[in-house]
């Protein structure tokens, strides 16, 4: 019997009506039908249905839309950032005394018209190929120069020509979010007062191209030597290139890496032209990279400070500090140069190179030496002391820190060591090419060079390389196998700021036991002469296998100092062979300057671990004495010198 209260019941118990169901269906002989019950979402899940989640997103893209917005109308184009009043970098020795002041701009802005078209859109095809078309930003590259910003890699990425306009004149080159979105709102506004040709006119005008040269018309003349309006598209294509790295796409100072990295975004940059319909194919074809006249020197550089700067800047560059940054100026830079030390250095170079003329040359076969060399601290890395050359307006090239001349004889002790690791570590392949290679790279050579092709090459040591990394070679073996990179600046400030510099020492390269073996082989089996340095020195020194380049390293615990002179025409500045005495020349200038640099500090021996210094290791080369060949004490070396010379 059913009636409202069974109804009533049923809809109280549902449990006990589906039970009756269930029987019902069981005895009239039908399967049992189980009814489904809904799922509970918990915890989470209970927030994020599809629908909830759409939500969600209309919401945040709402509320971005509503920020921007305000921001849009919050933020103004501001007035020329302070670049256009730039102050002076001064840099000083390690006591405080000042070495030089820098800060003039080289710049002197064109209008559009005197930039040949074809350059132009070589600028464009290079940064942003959608200039023309966009509405000064690109939403995606904006977003993921914001990612790579909070991510600490930096505010890079995705920016359009109107945008880094927009950074070179109206802001700083800090890397924030907040000067981002600053950036994102300018851009969007200045593309909307100004024409794309007066965008793309600033933008030329205010980039930095290197060779402290500001704007297009600058960098045409230090580059090519010419005016802008007279540049080919070859030459604005190699520009338009350069700006993306200046320190280290300049073929005159770059590294083989980099020169080959320039050379790939050249070809870049004009493949670009081309699908863009600027530039026929077959056009295309015959072109050929146009290298850049030989750079020079900024006014207010002249003599030896000018290479201390530029080796300083470098270093800072390297380091983070952007290269429009210190441009900007205000900079106060402190080295770690000791004075004294320095000036010991200049005058040992003198033996070999003398005292220059009125036109920065020596007279006789001196005119065609160039010295090179620097001495480091290997305790800590600092760089004490730098030669890069007679006089930096004279010269722009700096010899302390050039590496296109073979390191030949003074490669051999990186060999040995790459070796005696093999078989410490009981590596598969010790003292192969490509373990020395690595091993090479691991002390801070640079590998990329021909010289590590193959196996001749490296037992001839047919690399090149600077005195200022084979300095740091050298010291890494001096501190028992750890990395030690020479470092020239000792703090670097602009009021509040301070630039972050890397730690000169770092972890192992190579085994303590190894570099000790280097040193071990590296000491002299004789007293020194009189004249020499009297204390414990490792030492390795001779000719490249060309005859063009002249080296002598050496080291105390408290000292490493590497010098080398370079055989180069005067005119031409083309690689030529040394006089036959320049080996002799270059130990003479190291003793001289060790002498002078250590006469206040004690001797101390090589702190040598126990076992390394037993027996005879076997030898990287002939063992070297550390002292001026022909002295007394050198025996039947002085015959091996005139046999290689």
């Amino acid at each position: 019997m059913t009636g409202p209260l069974t109804a009533l019941r049923a809809r109280r118990s549902p449990d006990q009506a589906e039970a009756r169901e269930e029987k019902r269906a069981e005895d009239a002989g039908r399967p049992r039908r189980r009814r489904k019950r809904p799922v509970r979402r918990t915890g989470i899940r209970r927030f994020f249905t599809w629908r909830k989640l759409l939500i969600y997103i209309l919401s945040l893209f709402t509320l971005l839309i509503g920020a921007f917005t305000v921001l849009y109308y919050a933020i103004d184009i501001p007035q020329a950032n302070a670049q256009a009043k730039a102050e002076s970098n001064v840099y000083k020795f390690s006591d405080g005394t000042i070495l030089a002041r820098t800060g003039d701009i080289n710049r002197e802005s064109v209008p559009i018209s005197k930039v040949p078209k074809p350059v132009q859109r070589a600028f464009v095809a290079a940064e942003n190929k959608s200039f023309y078309q966009d509405s000064g930003v690109d939403p995606m590259g904006v977003l993921r120069g914001m990612a790579n910003t909070v991510s600490g890699k930096g505010a890079q990425g995705g920016s359009t020509i109107t945008q880094q306009y927009v950074k070179n004149y109206y802001l700083s080159q800090e890397q924030t979010v907040t000067r981002k979105i600053k950036e994102l709102v300018i851009s969007l506004k200045v593309d909307q007062r100004n024409s794309k040709d007066d965008i793309l006119a600033g933008y030329l005008n205010t980039s930095y191209f290197g060779r402290v040269a500001y704007g297009i018309q600058a960098a045409a003349r230090a580059y090519y030597d010419k005016e802008v309006g007279d540049l080919t598209v070859e030459e604005g294509a190699y520009l338009a290139a350069l700006v993306q790295a200046p320190s280290q796409y300049d073929l005159a100072v770059a590294s083989p890496t980099g020169k080959r990295m320039v050379v790939q975004r050249w070809n870049y940059v004009l493949n670009n032209m081309v699908e863009m319909g600027w530039l026929d194919r077959a056009e295309r074809r015959k072109m050929h990279f146009p290298a850049p006249v030989a750079p020079k020197p900024a006014p207010g550089l002249g003599g030896r400070a000018g290479y201390l700067v530029d080796a300083a800047r470098n270093e800072l560059i390297a380091s983070g500090v952007s290269e429009q940054e210190l441009a900007a100026g205000g900079w106060t830079i402190t080295l770690n140069v000791d004075r004294a030390k320095q000036r010991a250095l200049e005058e040992s170079m003198a033996l070999a190179l003398g005292k220059p003329d009125a036109d920065g040359k020596s007279g006789g076969d001196t005119k065609n030496i160039q010295g090179g060399a620097v001495s480091v601290d290997p305790r800590n890395g600092r760089v004490l002391a730098l030669y890069g050359g007679r006089d930096y307006t004279k010269h722009y090239l700096n010899n302390a820190t050039r590496g296109d001349y073979q390191v030949g004889p003074v490669f051999e002790p990186v060999s040995f060591g790459s070796a005696m690791d093999g078989k410490l570590e009981d590596s598969t392949e010790p003292g192969s090419p490509a373990s020395v290679r690595r091993t090479a790279g691991k002390l801070g050579m640079d590998t990329e060079g021909d010289g590590f092709r193959s196996e001749q090459s490296v037992r001839l040591g047919l690399m090149g390389s600077s005195p200022l990394r084979m300095a740091g070679v050298y010291a890494s073996f001096n501190q028992h196998g750890k990395k030690v990179t020479p470092s020239l600046v000792k703090s670097a400030e602009r009021g509040d700021e301070t630039a972050r510099l890397p730690q000169a020492v770092g972890d192992q390269a190579i085994g303590r036991g190894t570099a000790d073996l280097v040193t071990r082989s590296l000491l002299p089996d004789r007293p020194p002469a009189a004249g020499s340095v009297q204390r414990p020195v490792a030492s390795k020194g001779g000719v490249s296998d060309d005859k063009k380049a002249s080296w002598y390293i050496g080291y105390t615990p408290e000292l490493v100092t590497s010098m080398a002179l370079f055989g180069e025409n005067a005119e031409t500045k083309k690689p030529i062979r040394l006089p036959h005495t320049s080996k002799r020349q270059v130990a003479s200038m190291w003793n001289a300057y060790t002498n002078q640099a250590l006469r206040d500090t004690p001797p101390s021996g090589f702190d040598i671990e126990p076992g390394m210094g037993e027996g005879e290791p076997p030898s990287p080369g002939p063992r070297n004495t550390g002292l001026p060949p022909g002295k007394p004490g050198s025996g039947d070396r002085e015959e091996k010198d005139k046999a290689t010379q």
